[in-house]
């Protein structure tokens, strides 16, 4: 793709970036049938060629962003689904990212989104506003029937929006997980020692997942540290295009865990949100400009592994007996399209004794997309149940993903919109078939023998 940026431009580092991004289109097209957006709703500015042309008009001629280009990029879900399927390696995500930012500094948005999206900011990267939150939405939800009726107009409403988040606030909150500081031994002789990102929203609505993570490493001799003083990866706000306070968080964690790495050895530092893991895997690129952290940032990056990654590099005793169960293998986009990482954890599922299948088209996001179910309630309910539908034609027992975005999104906790096949998280899977308890969503859902058992 030509560009035309000046020289003056071009002595901007995002712009220089942005510049090369676009160079790499050469407008073949083929991203548009892996797009959610434009899969669902037909529009060539709903594809990632089509934003791509409105990003690149809006960057060359240092425009501010319009209304209508603001609608196109807002209805981006940034599943990467499009960096997957381009043969030229146009990095959508940086180019994207980039033009969030520009939106979030030069356009004005109605004052009740601008409102709903600040709370979003500031609640969702803190977990103890976000548990009280949780509490709030669960008293306000019966009171969701008396909001004004669904617009049915293609841009939500602040009211669509708002009804959106009570639907996906959960009847009850298991409690807090371990917390900051605190160090788990490994079983027997010590192999290697880890950190386990806390995690926001996960700690608060399923702390079962990283004590999964946490009973499954140190049971193989791995020692875990809850690193203290650890902040959100800053994910949510960076993908609202709140930049300065992604940036915050992101400075602040890689100090953390510097010094955790620095005093006391750290092999890896394991993640078991995928969309946590893709943010953290880029902090390298997101402080290259940065002096000071530069060198720091891309050292904590090659440290961050999805937790399936880590795993699969350890000798594990698998169970030798297989199950009847049939796990369908939902495959989050953060991992599959922002981490490149598509057949281990199907490998390790299929090796701990579950029927392993994959879902049809499961390159299409399921809706989550962090805040964006919240923001884009009608095109996420539309991608829910066409996720659901193909989940239901593999007839599973259980249902299995990495992300707890996706996990929530189709299970869509107590709505009747979600799927009642029980959804839970792989590592709580393989945690249970190497010697671990039965996930608790599995124990009152499910009635049968431990994976593995005889």
């Amino acid at each position: 793709m030509k560009t035309e940026f000046s020289l003056a431009q071009l002595a901007d580092p995002d712009i220089r970036e942005a510049d090369k991004i676009l160079r790499a289109c050469v407008h073949c097209g083929f991203c548009t049938a892996t797009c959610p957006t434009y899969v669902l709703l037909g529009d060539e500015l709903d594809s990632p060629r089509g934003r791509i042309y409105l990003i690149k008009d809006m960057l060359e001629n240092d425009r501010k962003p319009t209304q209508e280009v603001v609608k196109h990029i807002d209805r981006c879900l940034s599943c990467l689904a499009c960096m997957t399927t381009c043969p030229s390696g146009v990095n959508y995500m940086h180019l994207v990212d980039q033009a969030r930012v520009k939106v979030e500094e030069d356009y004005a948005r109605p004052l009740p989104e601008r409102f709903l999206r600040g709370v979003l900011a500031f609640v969702l990267p803190r977990p103890g506003l976000f548990r009280i939150s949780m509490i709030a939405a669960r008293i306000a939800r019966p009171f969701a029937a008396l909001l004004p009726a669904p617009s049915g107009a293609t841009a939500p409403s602040f009211f669509d929006r708002l009804r959106a988040m009570l639907a996906l606030a959960p009847g009850h909150l298991p409690a807090p997980g371990p917390s900051g500081g605190t160090i788990f031994p490994a079983e027997g002789k010590k192999r290697g020692r880890v950190a386990l990102l806390q995690g926001c929203a996960q700690q608060v609505l399923s702390p079962g997942i990283n004590q999964a993570a946490i009973r499954m490493l140190t049971r193989h001799g791995i020692e875990v540290v809850l690193v203290a003083d650890e902040q959100c990866c800053g994910s949510l706000t960076h993908h609202m295009g709140h930049d300065t306070d992604a940036l915050k968080r992101a400075r602040a964690n890689i100090e953390v865990w510097t010094k955790e790495s620095d005093s006391n050895g750290l092999d890896a530092i394991l993640v078991t949100t995928s969309g946590c893991g893709t943010t953290i895997k880029d902090y390298g690129y997101m402080l290259r400009e940065d002096g000071a952290y530069a060198a720091k940032a891309a050292r904590i990056s090659a440290l961050a592994k999805d937790v399936t990654e880590y795993l699969a590099g350890l000798d594990i005793a698998w169970p030798q007996s297989k199950s009847a169960l049939v796990v369908a293998y939902h495959s989050a986009c953060s991992l599959q399209h922002g981490q490149k990482i598509t057949q281990l954890p199907k490998e390790l599922l299929s090796k701990s004794g579950f029927v392993v299948k994959d879902v049809p088209e499961s390159h299409l996001c399921c809706g989550s997309a962090g805040t964006y179910n919240i923001l884009q309630p009608g095109i996420a309910k539309r991608l829910r149940e066409r996720k659901i539908a193909n989940i239901a034609s593999t007839k599973p027992d259980i249902i299995s993903a990495g992300n707890i975005g996706c996990m929530v999104q189709i299970g869509s906790v107590e709505s009747t919109d979600g799927t009642s096949v029980p959804v839970v998280h792989t590592i709580e899977l393989l945690d249970w078939a190497t010697g671990g308890p039965r996930p608790d969503l599995l124990t009152t859902s499910m009635k049968g023998p431990r994976v593995g058992s005889a």
